[in-house]
């Protein structure tokens, strides 16, 4: 059902935006609004004017419509009657973790970096005669 409705829906908007860009622009804006053209007579106005509203009370429709859709399946809740979540106690009496005695991986790493500092050179050596 949903899926009829949007793609009605959509259907509107291009048929909206299309009666739209049809109208004459009365500022001249983008400058496509004087000269005479296949859409000079007010009759056309007229037509274009109703189809422009009729269309808009479509997509109001199909837009309140879709949202209902969206809203029909879901169950309203309250935060205030929602159950906490259940915080057990250990079984046993509480032991404290104790730290790792080879080191974690932020210990490694440091070792890793002072042998590199170590192995490799201070600074740039000037090259060697042989």
């Amino acid at each position: 059902m949903q899926t009829v409705v949007i793609v009605i829906h959509l259907m509107i908007v291009a048929t909206l935006i299309g009666a739209v860009l049809l109208q004459k622009s009365e500022g001249g804006g983008l400058g496509v609004g004087g000269g005479a053209g296949f859409m000079s007579s007010r009759g056309t106005a007229n037509l274009l004017t109703r189809t422009t509203g009729f269309l808009a009370v479509g997509f109001f429709i199909t837009s309140l419509l879709l949202s209902w859709l969206a809203s029909y399946d879901r169950k309203p809740s309250s935060i205030i009657d929602a159950n906490p979540a259940s915080q057990s106690q250990p079984a046993g009496p509480a032991t404290p973790i104790s730290p790792p005695t080879s080191g974690g991986i932020l210990d490694s790493l440091k070792k890793a970096d002072e042998q590199q500092k170590q192995s490799a050179p201070s600074g740039p050596q000037a090259p060697r005669s042989q």
